[in-house]
Order: structure tokens, then C-alpha cells, then sequence
């Protein structure tokens, strides 16, 4: 059977419409895994040295005493990028397949998942390095086997709070509240953490509680989605009812007011939308860890402006990237209408737009560290509005992944706005900013960069209705690949 399961994934991959697309990802995901394994195997095998040189203290402790936000930083990771495991689980309810073989292959899925064989990396080399230091052996396979556990536990956590976003945020802000307290010094969570981790190596068996609750949350998971297993309750799609919501003020603008209206009711009535305006401001507070380097000795031609990027192009990458996707459910009842093309994308780009201005805006609070690095979100924003919203729209015609906007209550249905296709596709729109911005700080200076970034969003912008021919033809080129790219099930 599991042979069977794995046959029909491949044909769901080999037969897709996105096929060359997404072939081109995997590619593109196995360079930047093989990267990954390598950066997590060097700091699993140089992480106890770097330690011991920096601290001059005993590295081991040091190590289990923070490994709890090194957790908590794989959960918000995963919450972000990693995808619920799916199968396309319909049709197999059809026939005599017994529903646990289907959840357990579905779960067994994600076991093998990048997400989790990259902490191998970090902690096997680790582990081999404690055994050269002395460290008793049998200590050393234990801790090894809790911290497996451990990040299993997590990918399954993940797989429940996927389809239950309160139980994440609740998790995110208590982590958040005991790292500011520590940092503040009111209290320190790690000194009671510490106990448990370093007892994995202490008393052999403790080892026995991360592989309990392992068990336990699995079968949680387990019960969770096998109960949900059914055509007419589970996999059903839920509809609530829905809120009216005017928005008159925007009929001034005709069509385009018509189609903005319909966007602010798709993020504010959508949990899946909803997730971008989260993301975006995220984003606003992403740049701190470039920013407040870049007034330091790490100033360079890279990490203001790629902190700058985001800072501002928070939703114009989470939202536009997936245009004309977050209408795939009624794409076809929109091609079948008298509506331009120029319209419906004009509203997409508008909205991007102001969404960046306002971001723009908010993000002011940057002049704290200094008008040189506001200048530079001020710079990128010009950029982001006149170039990178334009290229967000191209991506959007090629991209043609179908979204469920109800997909949280959905067995294995749902997919995350901001994940690691949407990382891959936006690597050209930062390569070009930050090699304008080094080209005029290394011939002029720092200031001539920024202007150098702004004028290129400045001439993006004046050349907008040329532009907007080229892509208005590459969608209607594309409507019908579209079209029948929507019509598949994911």
C-alpha cells in the first residue's frame, strides 16, 4: 500500500500543470538544501568550540540552557515555510483503504521533511564532538535521541497548530514574553529548562519522557485528522456567514474602486489573506536585524538595503506573488465576464502601492537609529512601488497555484501565503537594489546608492502604462494554462 501511496504522488507531481514550474523549485530547494546541510553540520560541529572561546565557560551547559529559543525559533520557522503534508485524500475515501494507513502515511510524510534532517546535521555532529571532548557515551546517545525527539515533536505540533493559528500566536507570545523578561532580567525561564536538557544526559532515564510525549502528540494528531476523514463533515468546505461591507467611498473610482473593494473584503473575511497583513507587519520589525547592523561596524552594501526590501515590501511580496491566485476559486467566472484585464490588475498594483506607502510610513520609527537608515527603507520603498510590484505581477501569471481561501477546515488542505516557492521567486527582485545601491556607494558614496535605488522605482513608475502593456498580454496569454491550472486539485 504505501507503495501505491507513493506512486500516485508522483503522478500528481509528474501530471500537474505547474509541472515545469515546479520542477524548476525543486531543483532550485535541493541547491538550497544541500546549502542548508552544510551550514547546520559546521555549526553542529564548531557551535561547542565557538562557545567555549567567546565565554571561556563549560559550552555543553551554555548550549542546554538556550536550546529552548532555538525550539521556539524552529516552531515560528516551520509555522511560516513548512507545508502541511497532503494527499489528495478524496478519491482514496471512496474505496476499501483503511483511514489509518492514510493518516500514517500522510504523518510519515512529514517526518522525512527537510524541515526536520536539517537539525540531524546539527546535532549528529555535535553529539561527535562531545564524544572526542570526553563526554560519557551513553549520556551523549541519550541527549542525542531527546533532541530528535524533541524536533519531531515540533514537526507535529506544527501539523496540529497548521489548522489552529490561536494555539500558535498563544505559543509565539509567551516565548516572546519570557525572551523579553530574561532580557530585561525580571526572569530567566532557561535556568528551569536547563535541568531538563542537561538531565538527558545526566540520567539516562529521562530519555523516556521526549519519546512519551512524541508517542502521545502523534497519536493527538493522529485522532485529530483521522477524525476529520469524511466526505460529508470533515473534508466538507464550512461557510460562515458573511459580513456586509460597503466600502462606498471607493465607488468614486469605478472599476477600479469595484476591484479594490472586492480585495479589502477578500483579506478581512479570509483567515489564508489575513495571514499576509500579519506577515507585513512582521516585516516592518524584520529589518531590525539588518538595520541596527548596519550602524555598526557591519555597515556594507548589503544589509541595509536588503533589510530595507522587506521592510516596506512585506505584503507587496506575500500578496502579489499570488496574482491572480487568491481568485482561482471564481477565476473562471471572472474570464467569462466583460472584465479588462488593465482593470483587475491595475487594482492589484494599486493596492500593493498604497500598502507600501503605508508601511513606508509606519515604519518611521527606524529615524531612532539614524535618518541615513530611514533614508534607505524611503529609497527601497521608490523601488519597491516602481519595479518590484511590476515583477510580482509577472510571477503571478506563471505561478498559477491554486488557493482555498477556506482550506483551515480542511484535512491536510492547507498551504501558507509566505512559504519557500514564494522565497525562491523573489531572489531576483533583491539582487538588482543592492547591486544599484553598491555600484553608487563604491564610485560616489552611500547617498548617491540610495538615489540610485529610488530613481529606478522613479523610471519603473513613469514607464508604468508600457509596462502594463507587456503584462496584460503575458496574462492573456496565460489565461487559459490558467484557467486549467485551476481546475486541478492541489
Amino acid at each position: 500500500m504505501i507503495k501505491r501511496f507513493l506512486s500516485l504522488e508522483w503522478k500528481s507531481f509528474i501530471r500537474s500543470a505547474a509541472f515545469q514550474t515546479n520542477l524548476a523549485i525543486k531543483i532550485l530547494m535541493l541547491f538550497g538544501a544541500l546549502y542548508f546541510i552544510v551550514v547546520f553540520s559546521l555549526l553542529g560541529a564548531g557551535s561547542y568550540y565557538i562557545i567555549e572561546d567567546i565565554t571561556k565557560s563549560e559550552p555543553f551547559q551554555i548550549i542546554n540552557k538556550f536550546i529552548l529559543y532555538y525550539f521556539a525559533f524552529d516552531l515560528v520557522f516551520r509555522f511560516f515555510l513548512q507545508k502541511t503534508p497532503v494527499m489528495n485524500i478524496r478519491p482514496l475515501l471512496y474505496i476499501n483503504i483503511k483511514k489509518d494507513r492514510i493518516v500514517n502515511f500522510t504523518l510519515g510524510k512529514s517526518v522525512l521533511s527537510f524541515f526536520n534532517i536539517m537539525h540531524f546535521f546539527f546535532f549528529i555532529p555535535l553529539s561527535v564532538v562531545l564524544l572526542k571532548e570526553g563526554f560519557d557515551v551513553l549520556g551523549v546517545i541519550t541527549w542525542l535521541v531527546g533532541m530528535i525527539a524533541m524536533v519531531l515533536i515540533i514537526n507535529f505540533l506544527n501539523i496540529l497548530i497548521d489548522k489552529k493559528d490561536v494555539v500558535f500566536y498563544a505559543v509565539a507570545v509567551i516565548f516572546i514574553a519570557l525572551g523579553a523578561l530574561q532580557y530585561y532580567g525580571l526572569f530567566d525561564a532557561t535556568n528551569y529548562t536547563v535541568l531538563f536538557f542537561k538531565g538527558l544526559y545526566d540520567y539516562a532515564w529521562m530519555v523516556i519522557i521526549p519519546i512519551s510525549t512524541l508517542i502521545l502528540v502523534y497519536k493527538i494528531v493522529h485522532s485529530f485528522f483521522k477524525s476529520n476523514l469524511y466526505l460529508d463533515a470533515g473534508l466538507s468546505t464550512t461557510y460562515e456567514i458573511a459580513k456586509t461591507q460597503n466600502f462606498e467611498w471607493l465607488d468614486q473610482f469605478g472599476t477600479l474602486g469595484t476591484f479594490l473593494k472586492n480585495d479589502i473584503r477578500l483579506i478581512t473575511r479570509n483567515k489564508r489573506a489575513r495571514s499576509v497583513i500579519i506577515m507585513s507587519v512582521m516585516f516592518l520589525f524584520y529589518g531590525l536585524i539588518f538595520m541596527i547592523g548596519a550602524i555598526k561596524p557591519y555597515d556594507g552594501p548589503f544589509s541595509m538595503i536588503f533589510g530595507a526590501i522587506f521592510v516596506s515590501g512585506g505584503f507587496l511580496f506575500n500578496f502579489g506573488q499570488f496574482v491572480p491566485s487568491w481568485d482561482s476559486s471564481y477565476y473562471n467566472l471572472m474570464m467569462s465576464q466583460n472584465i479588462k484585464y488593465r482593470d483587475y490588475l491595475s487594482s492589484k498594483w494599486w493596492l500593493m502601492v498604497i500598502v507600501t506607502v503605508v508601511s513606508t510610513v509606519l515604519a518611521s520609527f527606524y529615524l531612532y537609529f539614524g535618518w541615513k537608515v530611514y533614508l534607505a527603507v524611503v529609497a527601497v520603498a521608490f523601488y519597491n512601488i516602481g519595479i518590484n510590484a511590476y515583477i510580482t505581477l509577472l510571477v503571478g501569471a506563471y505561478t498559477r497555484t491554486p488557493i482555498d481561501l477556506t482550506s483551515n477546515k480542511n484535512a491536510f488542505g492547507d498551504k501558507k501565503a509566505f512559504n519557500v516557492k514564494t522565497l525562491l521567486l523573489i531572489i531576483p527582485q533583491i539582487v538588482l537594489p543592492v547591486f544599484l545601491y553598491f555600484i553608487g556607494m563604491y564610485f560616489f558614496n552611500q547617498l548617491i546608492g540610495f538615489l540610485l535605488v529610488a530613481l529606478a522605482g522613479i523610471a519603473g513608475f513613469a514607464l508604468k502604462n508600457k509596462v502594463f502593456d507587456m503584462i496584460e498580454d503575458i496574462y492573456k496569454k496565460q489565461k487559459y494554462e490558467t484557467i486549467a491550472a485551476y481546475k486541478q486539485k492541489n
